[in-house]
């Protein structure tokens, strides 16, 4: 008799134990891949922390308790910046699971309306990942929006503050190679004491040359040891912390009180303060855990942080401490000193294996950076090549690699040495997560909706330490600072011109819009003859008829049957899944063969090279027209619009359909480059089951397609200031003629081009 409600009992329970067991195999799985991404720039920084802090005049400082104050320092940035900050506050404030800073960007100009992309429109905010969930407006964020609203510069302003501390996390790519290259290279010297330090500057190089020429061969291929090499040099520094508490100094545990802080900033002063450039580079790499929270999942990130790499990287620093309390004499070579003599080059060749992963992933998350800048018309459009057929996101840019590898170069060979190499490091690390502490303000405010006291304690508290180290870091602009912020700057420059010459562009082609009432008074054939085929005129509107059309209109004598407008846009969204990314509706009215279709990708969605565009926009329009005038309720069809004239646009878009298809999906880069057309291959006039129109469609699809692109020239007026022609005529234009064209992105044929020039003033 009891024997069923057992069974059944056991039946409903069985599952959640082996469901918690999977789940946890599978979180203690991506924590330890994301070791090799995510921890080899921050799992590297003993390399060169107690070098670089001692650099400089703290060296007439080198007792025991100056050594004790820098490890108190250590150890409470270690767990307040990378601890208490990122790993309980920041990695909570994912956008649709990415991070970093564009993520923080993007949450607030979706919910504080600060987005001054082009072409936003109210479709886009029916995406999903659009969705802006939690309570109402509290008095505190209607506030920032409302001054946002009321004073729009300071958007501007924002971008500029958000674009500086993406250049310096560039600024990352190149001074990370060559800090670890160089530190791992000079451990030779201390077996190889007749090593010139020229000589480590030149392995140094080659090894850099290494390093960015195999970049094309993309990191897919290599990535599996990663995580094995990062795990073997945590465990190697452990053990060797371990070890040099017990042997030299097992009270070492001591300095971590903070009254050696205070100690320590009491005896040394001045010099302490300036040192406090070198410690932070203890915490080089935590934003790189946010950043690449889109590869992982916050839990997994937070486990191999909390449980393996923050106690592996105390124990290190406090072996190396034990060490040096007991040899002051070895503080410029202490990590290397301090390895037993029995392992010294089985660790000296995990360590360059070490640095060497931590390049790459610093170097990879570059490329990413360069790609979601151009996506959001911040840089200038790049060649991007997609290193794996499997892994979505690993990519390659040439032009930029080659850029970062001369920089590195000159870096390691101008400064030559990690301390002055340091100097400049320490900047660039500190400025970005004091943007990163600015932004998260704000999101608690707007998004989060917490109380501005709430907000305020974040800020001032985490905001201080970080201005702490930043005054320190200024400290030591001219011995290698200056380089940070001469690049820094340079590329905020190129940035701000290139977003600011792409507004104003988007701004002509919006005042110079042909009138549909002009164009509805030519007739169905349009004031000339129909020839057979399919012209696609590509433009930056998402609405409207673009003023490329009207010179077509009114000086060649002949165009194609079918008429597509097609209009590639960014959204402020990290993805955009594959059902969602074409918009397909119809210029009214139906006899004259114009549609409008625009492709939408999110931030840090890669627009595809290799991508079957002419096939797919063709599918999705027969779609469009297969489905439309359906009463009944279609699961592939969603309704986003009805038939309605837009004044400020003067176009009339009708019958505007989101096409859902269930079985696209997210796709692969490999499955995205195969997708198949959902219409026949062949014998359309015998298909009684296509509409007229689509066969229409179909018959110009087979007569070819022509791509219509204007080629658009910037000029400032006579009135404008030096400045500003210097940024347009001389700076814009040269970005604009060295760039990638849109047709690179929609893949068109050279044979089927059309450029029409146009020229508009700033």
């Amino acid at each position: 008799m009891n024997s069923p409600p057992q069974q059944a009992s056991a039946e409903n329970g069985s599952p959640k134990p082996n469901l918690k067991k999977a789940s946890c195999i599978s979180v203690l799985m991506l924590a330890y891949q994301s070791l090799g991404v995510v921890y080899g720039d921050l799992s590297t920084s003993p390399l060169y922390v107690y070098k670089t802090t001692f650099s400089g005049k703290l060296r007439i400082h080198e007792d025991d308790e100056e050594i004790y104050g820098v490890l108190s320092f250590i150890f409470w940035t270690i767990t307040l910046i990378a601890l208490c900050k990122y790993i309980f506050i920041v990695m909570s404030a994912d956008d649709n699971g990415e991070g970093g800073t564009f993520a923080l960007y993007s949450l607030l100009c979706r919910h504080a309306r600060l987005s001054i992309l082009p072409n936003q429109q109210d479709a886009d905010k029916k995406l999903s990942p659009y969705a802006m969930e939690g309570s109402a407006d509290t008095w505190q964020s209607a506030i920032v929006k409302s001054f946002f609203d009321k004073y729009p510069k300071f958007r501007i302003v924002l971008l500029i503050f958000v674009l500086l501390g993406t250049c310096m996390a560039i600024g990352d790519g190149i001074f990370t190679p060559a800090i670890l290259v160089i530190s791992a290279v000079s451990g030779v010297q201390v077996k190889v004491s007749g090593l010139h330090g020229n000589n480590v500057v030149v392995i140094s190089c080659i090894i850099l040359v290494v390093l960015f020429s195999i970049q094309h061969h993309g990191t897919c291929r290599v990535a599996f040891l990663f995580a094995p090499i990062v795990t073997a040099w945590l465990l190697s520094i452990s053990s060797m912390g371990i070890y040099n508490i017990i042997r030299w100094n097992p009270q070492i545990y001591q300095a971590l009180s903070p009254v050696y802080m205070l100690k320590f900033l009491k005896e040394t002063g001045i010099d302490g303060w300036v040192s406090l450039g070198g410690v932070v580079l203890s915490i080089t790499g935590v934003e790189t855990m946010f950043a690449d929270l889109g590869h992982f999942s916050a839990l997994s990130i937070k486990v191999a942080f909390t449980f393996l790499v923050y106690p592996c990287l105390i124990l290190a620093y406090l072996g190396e401490a034990a060490y040096l309390s007991q040899h002051h004499q070895d503080i410029q070579r202490s990590f290397y000193k301090a390895i037993p003599e029995a392992v010294f080059w089985p660790v000296f060749i995990v360590a360059t294996l070490a640095a060497v992963v931590g390049s790459q992933a610093v170097i990879s998350a570059t490329f990413s950076i360069i790609s979601q800048c151009s996506a959001l018309h911040c840089f200038p459009r790049v060649k991007i090549v997609h290193t794996s057929n499997k892994i979505y996101g690993q990519i390659y840019i040439p032009e930029i690699n080659w850029i970062l590898m001369c920089l590195c170069l000159t870096v390691t060979i101008v400064l030559r040495d990690t301390n002055r190499i340091g100097h400049a490091y320490g900047l660039t690390v500190t400025s970005v997560m004091f943007v990163t502490t600015c932004l998260m303000t704000l999101v608690m405010i707007v998004v989060w909706r917490q109380k501005t006291i709430v907000a305020v304690a974040f800020l001032v508290f985490f905001g201080s330490v970080e201005l702490l180290y930043l005054s320190a870091a200024f400290f030591k602009v001219p011995d290698g600072g200056w380089i940070p912020l001469l690049l820094s700057w340079t590329l905020v420059s190129i940035m701000f011109i290139w977003n600011y010459g792409s507004l104003k562009k988007h701004q002509f082609d919006l005042e110079n819009k042909v009138s549909m009432d002009k164009i509805l008074s030519l007739g169905p054939g349009l004031g000339m003859v129909r020839v057979p085929g399919i012209g696609i005129v590509y433009t930056n509107l998402a609405t409207g008829i673009p003023a490329i059309f009207g010179h077509f209109v009114t000086n060649l004598p002949a165009f194609h049957q079918v008429i597509v407008f097609a209009c590639v846009k960014s959204v402020q969204v990290p993805h955009i899944s594959e059902k969602d990314r074409f918009l397909i509706s119809r210029i009214y009215p139906n006899e004259y063969g114009m549609y409008r279709c625009i492709i939408r990708y999110g931030y840090k969605d890669l627009q595809q090279e290799n991508y079957d565009f002419e096939n797919r926009l063709v599918s999705e329009i027969i779609n469009f027209i297969e489905m439309e005038g359906e009463n009944e309720p279609i699961p592939r069809v969603q309704k986003s619009c009805t038939c309605s004239r837009n004044s400020d646009d003067d176009a009339l878009d009708i019958s505007e359909r989101q096409l859902s298809y269930p079985n696209h999906g997210e796709k692969t880069v490999q499955s995205m480059h195969s997708t198949e057309m959902h219409i026949p291959a062949d014998g359309y006039r015998e298909r009684p089951h296509l509409k007229e129109e689509s066969v229409h469609i179909l018959s110009a699809r087979e007569s070819g397609m022509a791509y219509i692109l204007g080629h658009s020239y910037a000029k400032a007026t006579k009135s404008s200031s030096i400045f500003k022609k210097i940024a347009i005529d001389i700076v814009y234009a040269f970005l604009s003629r060295n760039s990638r064209g849109p047709d690179v992105v929609l893949n068109v044929p050279h044979t089927s081009l059309l450029e029409v020039g146009m020229v508009y003033n700033v």
